[in-house]
């Protein structure tokens, strides 16, 4: 029977990259939404039109007993044996004129979601004695950015909890690691940022592919990378 992968956010344009990705490499990827069940659903239906295994799955992982109840009732089938912590939004403005529900909300779905999600998988994961959990991370909290102190925070925090939790899994054949990108193309960054300052920030010169970072989060999610583990991964072009 294949593994399956939950991938939170995989409506968006990295997440639904990822959840691509890991299907064609044979896992069942069960594509969370938030908000967009549609596009849960869209993706869902471009994986089994390419000839694999997907499902939908809805719920806010800011709550944390929806979040349970949905992963239990999940884990009912089989483990899930692949988490990919996805989900994140971001909501700019410089910490002197931001506020409190901005700071909150942010790190509510980045970190808070994080344990919500990942919390419940992991004693069935170790029961299999192989697991592989990456969270999605962005340079911003490996440098810092301007007006995102509280994304910032948010991202930062998941480096910490995972290397925490490499070493707490790390003898079930479990690894937790980290994936740091940079400017990525899609609806959120295109608008955001010109060629010209792209080449200024760039080292490589341009943005990266959502595809790009699923080939990386694909890799780590593989019994190639059983060594890998507690580890940030920037996918950035250079810029860190």
């Amino acid at each position: 029977m294949s593994k399956r992968a939950l991938v939170t956010g995989g409506s968006g344009d990295i997440g639904s990259a990822i959840c691509r990705q890991l299907a064609a490499d044979g896992l069942h990827v069960i594509v969370h939404a938030n908000a967009n069940r549609a596009r849960a659903e869209e993706v869902v239906s471009e994986i089994r039109a390419a000839g694999h295994s997907a499902e939908p799955v809805v719920f806010d992982v800011t709550d944390g007993d929806r979040t349970r109840a949905v992963i239990e009732s999940l884990l009912e089938s089989a483990p899930i044996q692949v988490v990919v912590n996805n989900a994140g939004i971001h909501d700019d403005a410089p910490l002197a004129g931001m506020s409190e529900a901005q700071w909150k909300r942010v790190i509510d779905v980045s970190l808070h979601g994080f344990f919500h999600v990942t919390q419940p998988l992991l004693l069935p994961m170790a029961r299999t004695r192989w697991g592989r959990i990456v969270s999605i991370s962005s340079v911003a909290g490996v440098l810092g950015n301007r007006g995102q102190a509280n994304y910032a925070a948010a991202k930062s925090a998941l480096h910490g909890a995972t290397k925490s939790l490499a070493r707490e899994m790390g003898s079930r054949g479990i690894t937790a690691n980290v994936i740091a990108p940079g400017a990525i193309a899609g609806h959120m960054t295109d608008a955001a940022f010109s060629a010209e300052t792209i080449r200024q920030i760039v080292p490589a010169g341009r943005m990266g592919t959502p595809e790009e970072v699923a080939a990386l989060a694909a890799f780590l999610c593989s019994d190639a990378a059983g060594y890998i583990n507690g580890q940030v991964i920037g996918i950035d072009g250079g810029m860190s």
